[in-house]
């Protein structure tokens, strides 16, 4: 039975102030769900489908911490921010500052300038999940980690991808001579042609704007995606990628490149 209290606390942290205020967020879904369970993640409550607690309980079982109230399908309605509700809702601690993993001079690193569209950050957090990039540094503009359209975009990645929020003028100021930062331009080196190292930052700005010009300075590599239209078509070609376009074309190419490289070894 869901109770009044329940329902009020949990429909508050819909809002970025209240997430600030309790240091929690929601995840719904049951694949997201469990990916956090089995994650570093502290989660604190499960409200769930009679049905998808009983399915879940070797999933569950010894986390004491973690308060289950079994609710109805009506009853998920009054929380979810879902148009088509899952069986299952969490309640998340956000956590606390965590300390940096190794750095670009060592791996490939995404860095989002300015991404402001939850559902492109989230699906962007995916990619880096799926092309083995385990840290994104973001810009202290970008949209916020714990938005609930940004959680469930990225489909349980947010389980297995660090993100940092850094002024990033200042982030790439401090890096080490040496350290490729590749950023996407229309007038780049096709990404097809140009050597590619498998370490340092590659750069997405944001959806309207592209890359900041504080940003833009430190661009060591201007790479492009180029387009291709069909042979004898003069109608032209879309205008442009969205940030989670280019972001998989860009990371497929990369992690390509790198496979290729490592069969030659």
């Amino acid at each position: 039975m869901l109770s009044r209290n329940q329902v009020k606390y949990i429909r508050s942290l819909h809002l970025k102030k209240y997430r600030e205020i309790h240091g929690e967020f929601i995840a719904e879904g049951s694949r997201l769900v469990s990916d956090l369970l089995e994650s570093g993640f502290k989660v604190r409550q499960i409200l769930a489908e009679e049905e998808w607690i009983r399915d879940h309980r070797d999933l569950l079982a010894g986390k004491t911490w973690i308060t289950i109230t079994a609710i109805t399908g009506d009853e998920m309605k009054k929380i979810t921010l879902l148009s088509s509700p899952g069986p299952v809702l969490a309640v998340v601690s956000i956590p606390g500052p965590i300390s940096p993993g190794t750095g670009p001079e060592e791996e490939l690193i995404l860095m989002l300038d300015g991404i402001r569209d939850p559902g492109n950050f989230g699906t962007i957090l995916r990619i880096a999940d799926w092309f083995g990039i385990r840290q994104v540094i973001c810009s202290e503009d970008c949209v916020e980690l714990y938005n609930p359209k940004t959680v469930q975009a990225t489909m349980g990645s947010l389980a297995r991808v660090t993100v940092w929020y850094r002024d990033l003028p200042g982030y790439l100021s401090r890096l080490k001579p040496g350290v490729p930062v590749y950023g996407t331009f229309p007038e780049g080196e096709n990404i097809y042609a140009k050597t590619l190292k498998d370490n340092g930052i590659v750069v997405i700005g944001s959806e309207s704007a592209g890359i900041s010009p504080e940003v833009k300075e430190r661009i060591t590599d201007r790479i492009s995606i180029p387009f291709f239209a069909p042979a004898g078509d003069r109608k032209g070609h879309a205008e442009s990628l969205n940030a989670s376009m280019a972001a998989a074309i860009v990371c497929s190419e990369f992690r390509r490149r790198m496979h290729f490289n490592r069969t030659l070894i």
